[in-house]
């Protein structure tokens, strides 16, 4: 891949949690290098307030956070993505538009941590833990020599990121 800055699209069903973090997470840890963007097949309409509290707990601007459909990134003018991760199950099991440009694709399921049910604590540590798991696929990924890999061994790294141990740092 040619260097510059690179463009990630994060999808998830609802945009509402995890896709919202990692957008958040990769255009912190990636700045210079990656812009992140996300969006769900069927956006809630709503960021999930858990998430807008973890981001504005550890230091986010939480301003870039709205619940979009996907197909806002397949319409002409949009940017063009140079990787599209899932970062759940039934996103990575969906049909998905047909990105301008072929980016490199993965999937990264992280459990949902809006399905938990229980106190504001455990629903609380549930994003905390979606965010952490986050938090170190994407500094994996920003680590990566991406310009200087070709397609296939960037493409084995990116599947190997998406099987990272739920219980890692």
């Amino acid at each position: 891949m040619s260097e510059g800055k690179f463009n990630v699209l994060f999808l998830c069903t609802g945009n509402s949690a995890r896709s919202i973090l990692a957008e958040a997470i990769l255009n912190r840890v990636g700045q210079g290098r990656f812009r992140a963007f996300s969006a769900g097949s069927q956006p809630k309409g709503e960021v999930n307030p858990f998430a807008i509290r973890l981001l504005q707990q550890t230091g986010y601007d939480t301003s870039f956070a709205r619940s979009k459909n996907w197909d806002e990134f397949a319409e002409e003018g949009a940017p063009q993505m140079h990787f599209v991760f899932t970062v759940c199950d039934n996103a990575a099991a969906e049909t998905c538009p047909v990105w301008p440009g072929q980016p490199m694709t993965a999937h990264w399921g992280i459990p949902d941590p809006a399905a938990v049910e229980g106190s504001e604590s455990e629903k609380a540590l549930a994003f905390a833990d979606a965010y952490r798991q986050l938090n170190t696929r994407i500094g994996i990924f920003t680590s990566l020599p991406v310009s200087s890999l070709d397609r296939l061994s960037l493409q084995k790294k990116l599947d190997d990121i998406g099987r990272t141990a739920e219980t890692a740092p």
